[in-house]
């Protein structure tokens, strides 16, 4: 399917919701590295800019039905699967008002209503999971789907490919996205991922790879889309890479001697909102003036967010023990 094909199979809507969500992630984490440079934010931060192109183009094809699971750089996948912005900024504060009660922080983000089963400090904690509400969507009949995000250093991590193992076994519909930014921390995939493309292993587990520009929109929401309808219609799980690059450190703090000018280069000549912008423009799908009141309209709710967040209260002594276990 051609590029232009795919654009017009979106509607105008479809297609100011994927602007407005990438657009979203991009200024929540260019907003979240300004503050956190302040001493205000406590722990860790994993910063999505630069990806957000793979976040939108998968769950723009998802609904209610559907659950993810994220990593430790799991904002984007929060924001893309319907988590509210404000909500977790305040988690990222540390504050009550999170999603998680201030308790989890940036890679511990989560909201079951929204079908976000969480981020996940754990490499490859994320896979294992989605083949359990994959599993309940099957048995329940309730045409569900269920989707893991992973990096490169996930890949290599026994869950995963147990998971992947599992999901054929049992038929399962469920998506594995592998996000190949090129680093699991510092250290290149290019030498700790034995084969070229992540992809090329799913022919062990017999489903369907794919490798996938993650730059692209359009790219990516197509070959989702495909997998998603295949996975829907009962035709077991498929590996998506996405191949692209992140904008910062692996963690906020990293000096990142490990890389050269590649960066720079993604953000002049790759960049995933600038080129969605150009096509969509160019093709008169959407105005220039569309794009500039999406941007406006997400400026605000940032503001917004950050705002109430360092107003809001951060948790008491007596929610301590709250919240640590399931009451069923």
């Amino acid at each position: 399917m051609t590029d232009t094909l795919e654009r017009r199979s979106l509607t105008r809507e479809q297609l100011l919701e994927a602007y407005r969500t990438m657009r979203a992630i991009r200024e929540f984490e260019e907003r979240v590295h300004r503050e956190f440079a302040t001493g205000e934010i406590p722990g860790f931060v994993h910063l999505y800019a630069g990806e957000e192109a793979s976040a939108a183009g998968v769950c723009l094809n998802l609904d209610q039905r559907d659950t993810i699971a994220s990593t430790h750089r799991g904002h984007g996948h929060c924001i893309a699967k319907g988590v509210d912005a404000g909500e977790m900024m305040a988690e990222i504060y540390g504050r009550r008002t999170g999603s998680c009660h201030g308790k989890g922080g940036s890679m511990h983000i989560a909201d079951l209503s929204k079908g976000m089963l969480g981020a996940n400090g754990i490499v490859g904690g994320g896979p294992p999971l989605i083949c359990g509400t994959a599993l309940a969507a099957k048995i329940k009949g309730t045409g569900g789907v269920s989707v893991a995000f992973f990096g490169d250093g996930g890949s290599n991590q026994g869950t995963t490919l147990e998971s992947m193992n599992l999901a054929c076994v049992w038929n399962l519909p469920a998506i594995f996205v592998a996000e190949n930014n090129g680093y699991a921390e510092s250290t290149a995939s290019s030498w700790s991922v034995a084969s070229d493309n992540i992809a090329d292993r799913a022919a062990g587990f017999g489903m369907p790879g794919v490798i996938v520009d993650g730059f692209d929109f359009f790219a990516v929401h197509e070959a989702a889309s495909e997998a998603i309808a295949r996975a829907r219609q009962g035709g077991g799980p498929t590996l998506l890479e996405m191949k692209f690059t992140r904008y910062y450190g692996h963690f906020e703090g990293d000096q990142q001697t490990y890389r050269a000018d590649e960066v720079a280069r993604a953000r002049a000549e790759l960049d995933c909102l600038t080129r969605f912008a150009a096509r969509v423009t160019e093709t008169g799908e959407l105005a220039q003036a569309d794009l500039d009141a999406v941007d406006a309209e997400v400026a605000a709710m940032i503001d917004k967010a950050v705002e109430e967040a360092k107003a809001a209260p951060l948790p008491a002594e007596a929610d301590l023990l709250t919240d640590v276990y399931v009451r069923y």
